[in-house]
């Protein structure tokens, strides 16, 4: 099978490149090999189905954005300075409220992922309540909510999820293992990048 047909993998490999660069501290993260991770991880939320039909909307918009960005700008750094600079950070659409956004994202398949590894059995409500209760609730309102919590209903089994990813068992727990190692590190950079400018990431 090509490679090309296994998200997973290359959700995987991807992250552990970022790692391996964040973990080196002597340069900030490319927004280009940033961006180019993340939409890695656009087609995961759409084999989640209805219930994070919104997330993959919004995700997807959102990395979009950030791969334009990446055309002028070379960093994360400097991107969210230059929204300092012009007093746009928190103004809708911005680059930095998109990075924000897509943090999220990637947050909440790293606790997706750890949950899937953790169960025993076939369901994924487990998992994907617990993953959107942790990161995406707090942050939306009681409409999303519920409509999330009716989704859930509609959620693949973890059979077919790993069906739609062309994984087996152990090679998804592999994929999935490196991915959660791999983004910690990455989530808490750019948590750090928001709170030494002071800006806080709960908006």
């Amino acid at each position: 099978m090509a490679d090309n047909d296994k998200p997973l993998r290359k959700i995987s490999e991807a992250f552990k490149e970022l790692e391996t660069k964040v973990n080196s501290q002597t340069q900030d993260v490319e927004i280009a090999t940033f961006s180019h991770a993340c939409s890695l991880v656009s087609p995961l939320f759409g084999c989640l189905g209805i219930a994070f039909k919104f997330a993959e909307m919004d995700y997807v918009a959102k990395v979009e954005d950030l791969c334009e960005a990446s055309k002028s700008i070379v960093s994360l750094q400097i991107m969210l300075d230059r929204d300092i600079q012009q007093n746009s950070v928190k103004r809708a659409g911005s680059h930095s409220r998109n990075l924000l956004r897509v943090k999220r994202g990637l947050d909440m398949v790293r606790v997706l992922f750890e949950q899937i590894l953790a169960m025993e059995g076939n369901s994924l409500k487990g998992p994907a309540s617990t993953a959107y209760a942790q990161v995406f609730a707090p942050h939306h309102g009681w409409a999303i909510r519920k409509a999330v919590a009716a989704g859930m209903y509609a959620l693949p089994t973890k059979a077919q999820l790993l069906k739609k990813l062309n994984e087996d068992e152990s090679s998804a727990k592999l994929h999935m293992q490196n991915y959660v190692v791999s983004s910690a590190p990455l989530i808490i950079y750019i948590d750090k990048l928001f709170h030494s400018r002071e800006l806080g990431v709960d908006w």
